[in-house]
């Protein structure tokens, strides 16, 4: 048995690994962790899905197995975006609930998000307490308990809701969209295919907003596209924001938990320009205080952002729990990670690209200024920051062993900068004098090697990337390079 949940739940390829089989194993080890944790007779459970080919029919599946095991559930009506499932799970009062969904990986994987009654990712102990449930039903040859799906629609014991109109009106109050009318903006949004269709285009239209929404329709193989927010998989937005005269361009990922956005010249303008922007406007035109919470692969804009504000800072791991466990924990103003999952105070602790959509549209509204004039001011303000991140394949490996063979011998100098700390918090980070860094980490979700890299200058990132790619594939043994 081979399920194991990584940085933020069980994703596989389709008809590989995520089976239907699988999948009702994955979903009785849930059922009996719900039924355990929530110490209620009844617990409610919610279930959502994304546009991937059969999440719906997966979606459906795991509610028969939660309803066979005595469990009440709450089954989205048509395909929805993570954070409006893991809002709803929080605003119904649920026992948790689980996400059908890959999130930004290609089409041909599915995957099991589960989700906290708090409205976050769940707990690593807490995916790991599935794992034993799992291990320990399969050990014993204990079968899913599955339910008549028409028999308990009928029974009331799945019932088909609509988590949308809660969800919309707590991000209207959250980001105060009324201001936006009359603005002037005009808008592309594209939602790539994925389950965030609809959403940031009707909030953006009810506020008065110019909008055009591609890649809106149902399609579960993407178009062909990766639906993961990044420069490389958005030039049909640069190109329509760019030929339309549009003033800004927005992108969420295959869940809608992630956010790109584009300026008007149709350049890319990554999560950490995004992350920046708005913590600086919620201190100086919110007004609002509380800790900053970003991941080791996170631009050090932050930081000086942070410092500047006399605001406390903390570093995690990558993967929004480890957000999400300081958001529970203590007043978090904002956090957010370089992939483009980012949550503000106010809100569910989960990565949220439509939140951040609506905040980068006030955001550029209220200054009066365009995105790129305000990301021109930023770092004149806080000092050059050029970022990016390659993806090397590789075949899987065992991360502490890459992680022990990069500390083992850290280099002196990298990119001719001197290293003056070494961190292997996640993966290994190597801090520069210049204030750039390096770092080496495998992905949670996927057979990749994923090196980071930011520098004060386009040239500096490229050469630490290549060193980056040449210091990971050395560490890994032969047999696991392709």
């Amino acid at each position: 048995m081979d399920i194991k949940f990584g940085t933020d739940g069980w994703r596989a390829v389709i008809s590989e690994d995520f089976t239907f089989a699988n999948l009702r194993l994955v979903a009785q080890a849930a059922a009996d962790f719900f039924r355990e944790a929530a110490n209620q007779e009844e617990p409610l459970v919610v279930v959502g899905f994304d546009t991937r080919f059969l999440s719906d029919r997966y979606a459906i599946e795991v509610a028969r197995v939660l309803a066979g095991n005595g469990l009440r559930v709450c089954l989205s009506r048509a395909d929805a975006p993570t954070p409006a499932i893991s809002f709803a799970v929080r605003d119904l009062g649920a026992a948790g609930g689980v996400m059908i969904t890959a999130s930004h990986n290609p089409p041909r994987y599915n995957g099991f998000k589960l989700k906290a009654p708090y409205g976050g990712a769940a707990s690593p102990a807490q995916c790991q307490r599935v794992e034993a449930l799992l291990e320990r039903n399969v050990r014993v040859g204990r079968e899913p308990r599955l339910a008549d799906y028409e028999e308990s629609l009928r029974q009331g014991r799945i019932v088909r809701f609509d988590p949308m109109p809660a969800y919309l009106d707590h991000l209207r109050r959250l980001v105060g969209l009324e201001s936006l009318e009359g603005c002037g903006l005009r808008v592309v949004v594209d939602p790539m295919y994925g389950a965030g269709r609809g959403y940031l285009r009707d909030l953006l239209r009810s506020a008065g907003v110019e909008v055009r929404e591609i890649h809106g329709e149902m399609n579960p193989g993407f178009g062909g596209l990766h639906p993961e927010p990044i420069a490389a998989n958005l030039r049909e937005l640069a190109e329509a924001v760019r030929e339309g005269g549009w003033d800004l361009g927005l992108a969420t990922d295959g869940d809608a938990d992630r956010i790109g956005a584009m300026d008007a010249q149709g350049r890319f303008v990554d999560p950490h320009g995004i992350f920046a922007l708005a913590l600086q406007w919620l201190v100086e035109a919110r007004g609002l205080r509380g800790a900053v919470v970003k991941t080791v692969s996170t631009t050090q804009m932050v930081n000086r952002l942070a410092q500047a504000y006399g605001l406390p800072l903390y570093e995690t791991p990558v993967g929004f729990h480890h957000i999400c466990d300081l958001m529970l924990r203590e007043n978090v103003l904002i956090g957010g990670e370089e992939s483009g999952g980012i949550s503000i105070q106010g809100h569910i602790p989960e990565g949220d690209g439509i939140l951040m959509g609506l905040l980068l549209t006030k955001v550029v509204a209220c200054a009066g200024v365009s995105l790129a004039q305000l990301l021109q001011d930023l770092r004149a303000k806080v000092g050059p920051c050029h970022y990016a991140r390659r993806d090397v394949r590789i075949r899987p490996f065992s991360k502490a062993d890459l992680t022990a063979r990069l500390m083992a011998d850290p280099p002196p100098r990298l990119a001719g900068e001197a290293v003056v700390a070494v961190s292997d918090r996640d993966g290994v980070k190597y801090l520069l004098a210049d204030d750039a860094w390096l770092l080496i980490r495998p992905s949670g979700t996927e057979p990749v090697l994923r090196i980071y890299a930011e520098a004060c200058s386009p040239e500096a990132v490229e050469a630490l990337l290549d060193e980056g790619e040449r210091l990971g594939l050395a560490a890994l043994p032969r047999e696991h390079v392709l």
